[in-house]
C-alpha cells in the first residue's frame, strides 16, 4: 500500500491520505497521537502501552518524509518519536472506529471519559472517506 495524496489540514485536525489502492481516509491529529507507534506511547511490550490523556486539541507542527516508507510528525505537545509507516497508517484508517472505541472503553475505565472530545457511540470523527470512482462496484 503507498499513499498517492497526504495532506495535512490543520484547521480540522485531520490527516487526509489516499492510497493506491483507491481508499482514502481522515485520519484525526487525536486519533495519530494516542495511537502513535512510538516505545513513549507503545511501551516494550504486551501491557506496557501508556494511555495518552489530554489529546482533544492535539495539533501537527511538522510532518517529515522517512525514506519511502513512512513519515513522522512533530505534534504540539513536543511528541515527535513515532514513525508512521504507510501500512500502519492505512491500518489507522481501515479500524478507525474499532480503536475510537478502545481509547473510549480505556479513558472510561481509568476514570478519564471526559478527556476526548469523543463520546461512546458517537460520530466518529474521520471516518473513512468514499473512495473515488463511480459508486457502484
Amino acid at each position: 500500500m503507498t499513499p498517492t495524496e497526504l495532506t495535512v489540514r490543520q484547521k480540522s485536525k485531520v490527516l487526509d491520505i489516499a492510497f493506491d489502492d483507491g481508499s482514502a481516509f481522515s485520519l484525526p491529529f487525536e486519533l495519530l497521537r494516542v495511537y502513535s507507534p512510538s516505545a513513549e506511547v507503545r511501551g516494550h511490550g504486551t501491557g506496557q502501552e501508556v494511555l495518552q490523556l489530554g489529546k482533544r486539541e492535539v495539533g501537527v507542527t511538522a510532518l517529515e518524509p522517512v525514506g519511502n516508507y513512512a513519515v513522522q510528525p512533530t505534534f504540539t505537545d513536543g511528541h515527535n518519536t513515532g514513525l508512521f509507516t504507510w501500512e500502519y497508517l492505512y491500518k489507522l484508517g481501515n479500524q478507525q472506529q474499532a480503536l475510537w472505541a478502545d481509547y473510549m472503553q480505556r479513558l472510561h475505565a481509568a476514570g478519564f471519559e471526559g478527556d476526548s472530545g469523543r463520546q461512546p457511540g458517537a460520530a466518529i470523527p474521520g471516518a473513512p472517506v468514499a473512495a473515488k470512482g463511480c459508486g457502484s462496484h
